[in-house]
């Protein structure tokens, strides 16, 4: 099997595996599970949660909160799910450097995701050992989403360059597919760029807490403009040595940071429908109109998600798939972008 087609199967895998991450992450954030395990990058000192278990029933004391096993084991298959998923970008990486005769942007791009990965692991273990200060929980995510998003965007260019691998040096010739308009093309990096803001502010709401601030909808605490504290709700940095779990701030501060979320959520519905509606307009290829249609069934999605989370009183399995549809839809407009981006196509 040639390199490139090793490399686009380890980026599919690496992909799928991401999206797990992203997902059990939500849920170790949700279930209150992020310092199940008070140190990294093992359990109390073990491998695994039964270490911790075994050492308790032996009579030793364990350092840190008191051992729950459920939510120790939340936090460790999420650490075992992410240093897998580390691997596979590891032999993605060797592979591209292995073969940076054939392509040295694709090299370079996969020592950069490297790099981004090593990162994220540096910020899951401050996220633990600084007691899940919003900041750092938050910028976890979005590392995390990075992540997701470069391989994302690995893979459709592999894939986008197969067909050009196949033809070599066959006669068969190429010609470029008309170039979508630069207003389409701007819309779709507004899109990407206001999504990433989006996740940020929902990031930020989940590691403050804030996500049940507002209990009714489309009012928030009865009210269509409620009592806020935006002097607090936005403080990035804060103290060391407290344990932020359940949240440190006040209640106008936390309805503030989930008022701005949803205002977030209505500039962004706007950006990405007219992004996917602008790019429909054209007759693009077939890919390019996957991608559009995409963005709107994912965003129409994830607004039914949000608006039942809070009616139905943030459910777990709700609030897990809110941040699944947040992943979903960021690979669909990567995958639009990368569409308008892309000229080449077979005759």
């Amino acid at each position: 099997m040639p390199a490139a087609a090793w490399m686009r199967s380890l980026a599919l895998a690496a992909v799928l595996l991401g999206f797990a991450v992203v997902v059990l992450g939500a849920y170790v954030r949700l279930t209150a599970a992020g310092l199940g395990c008070p140190d990294w990058p093992g359990c109390y000192g073990h491998l695994t949660p039964l270490g911790a278990e075994q050492s308790l029933a032996e009579g030793l004391s364990l350092p840190g909160a008191p051992l729950n096993v459920t939510k120790a084991w939340h936090e460790m298959i999420h650490r075992y799910a992410a240093s897998t998923l580390g691997l596979l970008i590891v032999l993605i990486a060797a592979l591209a450097i292995a073969t940076r005769h054939e392509s040295a942007a694709r090299a370079r791009y996969a020592v950069a995701l490297l790099g981004i990965v090593v990162l994220q692991g540096l910020l899951g273990m401050l996220t633990v050992t600084w007691q899940l200060k919003p900041a750092i929980v938050t910028m976890h995510l979005l590392f995390g989403m990075t992540t997701l998003g470069l391989l994302w965007w690995l893979w459709l260019s592999l894939r986008a360059d197969e067909p050009q691998r196949r033809l070599g040096a066959s006669n068969v010739t190429l010609r470029s597919s008309p170039a979508p308009g630069l207003w389409a093309r701007r819309l779709a990096i507004a899109a990407l760029v206001v999504l990433g803001v989006q996740i940020a502010l929902g990031g930020w709401t989940s590691s403050n807490y804030a996500a049940i601030a507002c209990p009714d909808f489309p009012t928030c605490q009865g009210s269509w403009w409620p009592h806020m504290d935006y002097a607090q709700a936005f403080v990035f940095w804060r103290p060391l040595g407290i344990d932020y779990q359940g949240g440190v701030l006040s209640n106008p501060a936390r309805v503030a940071i989930h008022f701005t979320h949803r205002m977030g959520a209505l500039v962004t519905t706007c950006v990405l429908v007219s992004a996917a509606l602008a790019v429909l307009r054209q007759r693009p290829p077939r890919a390019s109109r996957l991608a559009a249609g995409a963005v709107l069934v994912a965003l129409a999605a994830q607004l039914s998600i949000g608006i039942s989370m809070v009616l139905r009183g943030f459910p777990l399995w709700l609030a897990t798939a809110h941040n699944a549809g947040a992943a979903l839809t960021l690979l669909a407009v990567l995958a639009l972008v990368h569409g308008v981006h892309a000229t080449p196509k077979v005759a």
